[in-house]
């Protein structure tokens, strides 16, 4: 089955996601187009890198992913075509692909350069070029028909937690805080092994505040699920699916979660200090 997946900061109250829809389905109607999420927020790259590095490895070998996150055309601006981890991903030249693979190479980047011969042949980049592009390798098209070879696609860097020997302390930041209002951060569960070795304790630092424990499970925390409303609104750190140190308050939401309750923004430093 042909798929492709649609990420945007678009929103869905405006015509653009239904006009990519739209333009897909004149081109084959009979490709499944599947939505990882239109509510990113406007031009953020490192909350898109994020969503799509854990949702795209669950689709098909030979999907294809349209990113379309500060994607408007612009002739300065080039549209890329990335092959990894055996998918296509389309995209503006923006960096958004080095975020999601900074620690996998692509098997190949190209330039998209169809449709974009002249300004006035792009209105809009979803329809005029990836939206065709994503069709076309659906169709068994080769990347080579619609791009050609690309060899210096723009980088940005990934934020990486890193060990302070001296310190005995990991030091990393928050990335990204999600629809239950967690906070995730940078530190993934092998750095933390890793560094950890030959240390019996540590203590997880943010603002103010400490925990001494860190869960493998959300649902690992209660011990005692006969009484499990008495867990509500407690403090929890854990390792989340993707292998990353995440701040959470039980059962909380985006009113009373952890960035509520923590008072926590993208960007600010968390430790984890082992003695």
């Amino acid at each position: 089955m042909s798929i492709i997946t649609f990420t945007s900061d678009y929103g869905l109250v405006d015509h653009r996601v239904p006009s990519v829809k739209g333009k897909i389905l004149s081109l084959n109607e009979n490709v499944k187009i599947a939505d990882i999420s239109h509510e990113i927020q406007a031009y953020n790259l490192l909350q898109t890198a994020y969503i799509v590095r854990n949702a795209y490895s669950f689709f098909p070998k030979g999907t294809v992913h349209i990113i379309a996150v500060d994607s408007f055309y612009t002739k300065d601006r080039k549209c890329i075509l990335y092959q990894a981890d055996g998918h296509y991903f389309i995209a503006a030249d923006n960096g958004v692909l080095s975020l999601i693979f900074y620690d996998i190479k692509p098997e190949a980047v190209y330039e998209i350069t169809f449709n974009n011969r002249f300004d006035d042949e792009v209105n809009f980049t979803s329809t005029d070029i990836f939206a065709p592009a994503a069709v076309h390798l659906k169709n068994g098209g080769l990347p080579e028909v619609i791009g050609r070879k690309y060899k210096n696609p723009k980088q940005l860097s990934f934020p990486r937690a890193v060990y302070n020997e001296s310190e005995r302390m990991i030091i990393g930041e928050i990335m990204y805080i999600d629809n239950f209002g967690n906070v995730i951060s940078n530190i993934s569960k092998k750095f933390f092994e890793k560094n950890g070795v030959g240390y019996e304790n540590f203590i997880v630092k943010f603002r103010n505040l400490a925990l001494s424990r860190i869960y493998n499970q959300y649902t690992e925390f209660v011990s005692d699920w006969q009484n499990e409303h008495e867990y509500h609104g407690k403090s929890v750190a854990i390792f989340n699916d993707a292998g990353l140190l995440e701040l959470t308050i039980y059962k909380g939401n985006n009113q009373n979660g952890a960035k509520t309750l923590f008072g926590m923004k993208v960007g600010e430093s968390i430790y984890i200090e082992f003695f």
